[in-house]
């Protein structure tokens, strides 16, 4: 097989700067680990030349014109693979552009590989051959989240909060439609949507959760806009739980602290006290390599993301976007133990789901804290990535 000395470059999108930029960084350590790991053996075979990943930043300080000037900077820059997923907004706004550029320069055609953006509707009524999602999609997510709720006869109050953009609605609105049919009985008390990364005192949404009598929160909220709302409801004394998309990490755990032992429930592709060996083996290397507690936010999908790219590479017939994007759409990789395939129907990534409930680092099942917080999540729930499939109505056309 050929050496070729030029790298392949990966274009990661994201906002490292600005109100979510711990998200964003935390997103780069997940990409680069994965990428040094592809390089330690050897890198990727891709068009019958090896050659090496670099993994590249552009920082679209979280807005929408930023990230498409950024697009259009790694484009020149040389980059064919995008990854983003931070905000179904960008994501949604990268994935129109990138339809329009690869019509318009067929020598330049690039894909995006998305890892945090789950609004449903991108691998369903705006599913596109060139995006595929590795994370399991909101309605995939809130149905394992809420199939814990389902089981808990005491709660009879719910309040919805969430942040006002695609996913946040789309999130309220999907939790509306589970809750009538899976539990009428409970009352929504309260249900609205804050501006996304610009609440920076989150008292009066606290104040009104507790003053609904609420037993539980459901929020799809992420990054500081998470950590804070947990932060002020503990203030004000709230002592309902917390149903969440993103409460195990960047901030949340330590910010809740004791009031969330027991309380805070959290949905995700993978939890560290999984409890397997090859589980173990996965988080005790991640520490190594990002020993600070303040980096240890480990995910899964972002390492099956970059070992799909890898394998994907190699089986392309021919080093380019458009050979690449068939080759993703069979795309199966296993990572600590785990496995996920990609479905080419839709390109949306199927994968195992967990919950997991948050409780003292030491306690049975819970072998890892967050970030240094004292405090993990211990799995209540396990779904098959065939439990948690969901049908699709993408229609996509395929060049």
């Amino acid at each position: 097989m050929a050496q070729n000395t030029a790298p392949v470059r990966l274009a990661l999108i994201e906002g490292l700067s600005g109100p979510f930029a711990n998200a964003g960084e935390a997103v780069w350590r997940n990409l680069a680990w994965g990428v040094e790991r592809v390089n330690e053996r050897g890198g990727v075979s891709w068009g019958g030349q090896r050659r090496q990943l670099r993994l590249e930043r552009y920082d679209n300080k979280g807005q929408v014109e930023e990230s498409l000037a950024a697009l259009r900077a790694a484009i020149d820059d040389g980059a064919r693979v995008i990854l983003q997923g931070n905000s179904s907004a960008v994501a949604a706004a990268l994935i129109e552009a990138i339809d329009k550029h690869n019509q318009r320069d067929p020598a330049r055609q690039v894909l995006l590989l998305n890892y945090s953006a789950v609004d449903p509707a991108l691998t369903n009524a705006r599913c596109t051959f060139w995006h595929f999602r590795f994370d399991a999609h909101a309605d995939m997510r809130l149905r394992a989240l809420l199939s814990v709720l389902r089981g808990d006869r005491d709660i009879t109050r719910a309040y919805l909060i969430g942040q006002d953009y695609s996913f946040g609605q789309s999130v309220l609105r999907e939790t509306r439609q589970l809750l009538s049919e899976w539990r009428p009985d409970i009352a929504i008390v309260g249900d609205e949507l804050h501006p996304l990364g610009r609440v920076r005192d989150f008292l009066p949404y606290a104040q009104k959760i507790k003053a609904s009598g609420a037993q539980v929160v459901i929020t799809g909220n992420w990054g500081n806009d998470l950590t804070l709302l947990v932060k002020a409801a503990r203030e004000v004394g709230f002592d309902g739980k917390f149903y969440t998309f993103y409460g195990n990490a960047l901030g949340a755990p330590a910010a809740i602290a004791e009031a969330g032992v027991g309380r805070v429930i959290a949905v995700a592709d993978w939890l560290p006290n999984l409890g397997t060996p090859e589980s173990d083996r996965f988080v005790d290397a991640f520490r190594q390599r990002f020993p600070k507690p303040a980096d240890d936010y480990l995910h899964l999908r972002m390492q099956m993301l970059v070992e799909a790219l890898a394998q994907s590479m190699g089986r392309a017939s021919a080093p380019n976007a458009l050979a690449l994007a068939h080759a993703m759409e069979s795309a199966d990789a296993t990572v600590a133990g785990l496995r996920g395939r990609m479905r080419g129907a839709d390109h949306q990534f199927q994968q195992p789901l967990v919950v997991g409930v948050m409780d003292r680092l030491g306690t049975p099942g819970v072998k890892y804290d967050v970030e240094g917080s004292g405090y993990g999540f211990r799995v209540i729930r396990r779904l098959s990535a065939e439990q948690a499939e969901m049908p699709h109505n993408c229609a996509m056309n395929r060049p």
